[in-house]
């Protein structure tokens, strides 16, 4: 039995090439760069930001922002080398199957549900408070705790929206559930109207993230950044779903930073979704290095300007009890006398912004399982097409109601870090597949050479290793159990239907998939 049979690259480049049964290429550079931001700047910068730094790293959340954002830019390089030699959908699933066989390759597509389906979960859940915020600031009303929060979470807060319900214990998290659904609906409908619709939610949100950089930047508060670091002696916090002590090792000091960076590295993911929209690319071999590494130099700079106006503008303690999800317009409304309307606009933008990191979080699983269906590995309702639409519509119903469990009923501070050490885990793999595929292949064509890829490769599974390690027992705990649900999966069913070991060469479809147009 070989674990660790590959897909020949002259396979999947055959199977790139546009078709009957293949996806048509319509995505152009613009398009991609869209994409990326559109999936990078969302729950990252607007709650992510607030959650790291009220947790773990205090002001010197911009010190975890470049920590995140080093191991990024190391693993960045490598997927677009990979990206640009295998130009197809699927990812870090595609390369890891061209370059360390089926096995790694099932546990990285696997991997990636926790990046791509529970991301989505993160988000919606966001989404759900800011919608929230949204309605009591517009509308005078809103959606009690108990229908916006999980089980497990409990009212703490004695001011805002929801101080008359101190101690109320949340059933489950309607709003949330309700944006998934209309942005399956969208997906299903096609993804050119996906498309053009998150083109201009991009251009809004990062003229917002502008706008609050701009004009917050003359209310900050100096003292908010002393001391820069937590103190081990800072004073617990009380929030919804327990209690934090800074006592703790990665709550304080420079481990709260690195603890900082990897709840941050949520932040980042969206620029490994452009690569699965490779086979959709006009020009992958020119463009998809161009738009994963420009997105996410664009963000990079955003997201540390942000986080110093952020965390600038209130106490950090402030975001764990008052701000929470909403954090970033509770700062304003509370710190920037006068700029009330900011903080409407903000709302809304985010609403917005959040809505397209979702439909691509949404978008790129639906895709990842797509190229491992027709691989054999999973059964083929998740290449099912629709007859009209021709999207995996099956498929993204079936991922509408795995995302809505953990959305409406899991804390997002337990969805998130799941996302966390899942994507880096995925991320440490693409490195070392870089280093392989070199001595394993050398002379393929490669439009797109990762520099200096002895140093780059390995420094960037370390730094992601460095962040994984900090993420604690419970989360290695998860993705262990992840992990073993995943080889139940795969040695009772996938070992026994793929393709590659049983020498098919392509899969039986259906008509081709819709195309994201620019």
């Amino acid at each position: 039995m070989k674990l660790f049979i590959k897909k020949p690259i002259a396979q999947l480049m055959a199977a790139a090439q546009e078709g009957e049964k293949t996806l048509k290429r319509t995505l152009g550079l613009n398009s991609l760069i869209a994409l990326g931001i559109g999936a990078i700047i969302g729950a990252g910068i607007f709650v992510r930001t607030a959650a790291a730094a009220g947790e773990h790293a205090g002001p010197a959340v911009t010190i975890s922002f470049i920590i995140a954002a080093a191991g990024c830019a190391l693993a960045g390089l490598c997927y677009a080398e990979f990206a640009s030699m295998i130009p197809i959908a699927g990812s870090a699933y595609t390369y890891s199957y061209a370059t360390m066989g089926e096995l790694v390759a099932w546990i990285i597509g696997w991997d990636l549900v926790l990046e791509y389906a529970l991301g989505a979960a993160t988000v919606a859940i966001g989404w759900a408070q800011y919608f929230n915020d949204f309605l009591q600031t517009f509308f005078g009303f809103h959606i009690p705790f108990a229908l916006t929060h999980s089980p497990f979470e409990t009212s703490t807060t004695t001011t805002g929206m929801y101080a008359a319900e101190l101690g109320s214990h949340g059933i489950v998290n309607l709003p949330a559930i309700f944006i998934l659904l209309l942005l399956t609906l969208l997906l299903i409908r096609g993804t050119a109207e996906s498309a053009a619709v998150n083109n201009v939610i991009v251009i809004i949100k990062v003229a917002i993230v502008l706008m609050i950089i701009a004009l917050g930047w003359g209310f900050i508060n100096p003292a908010n950044h002393t001391p820069y670091l937590i103190p081990a002696n800072a004073p617990d916090v009380k929030t919804n779903t327990g209690i934090v002590h800074y006592s703790d090792t990665f709550n304080h000091g420079w481990l709260g930073v690195l603890r900082g960076a990897s709840v941050v590295f949520f932040a980042f993911i969206g620029f490994d979704a452009v690569s699965t929209a490779a086979q959709e690319a006009k020009n992958p071999q020119k463009d998809m290095p161009k738009g994963i590494l420009i997105s996410l130099v664009i963000c990079t700079a955003l997201y540390i300007l942000f986080s110093h106006v952020l965390t600038g503008l209130a106490p950090y303690q402030d975001f764990l009890v008052q701000g929470k999800e909403a954090s970033v317009s509770f700062a304003i409304k509370t710190f920037m006398p006068g700029y009330g309307w900011l903080a409407k606009l903000v709302t809304v933008a985010i609403l917005a912004g959040f809505s397209s990191v979702i439909l691509v979080m949404l978008l790129g699983q639906t895709r990842v399982f797509y190229t491992m269906s027709t691989d054999g590995l999973i059964p083929p309702v998740f290449s099912k097409l629709h007859p009209k639409h021709r999207t995996p519509y099956k498929s993204q119903w079936l991922f509408f109601v795995f995302v809505s469990l953990f959305a409406g009923f899991i804390p997002d501070s337990i969805v998130g870090e799941m996302v966390s050490i899942g994507t880096l885990f995925a991320f440490v793999l693409v490195c070392l597949g870089i280093m392989i595929l070199r001595k394993t292949d050398p002379n393929i064509v490669r439009p797109f050479k990762t520099p200096f890829y002895y140093i780059v490769c390995p420094l960037g599974a370390v730094i992601c290793l460095c962040m994984m390690a900090s993420e604690g027992l419970e989360n290695w705990l998860r993705l262990f159990v992840w992990l073993i649900i995943g080889f139940v999966i795969y040695f009772g069913y996938s070992i026994k239907k793929s393709h590659v070991r049983h020498g098919k060469t392509e899969a039986a479809n259906d008509p081709p998939n819709p195309k994201f147009v620019e």
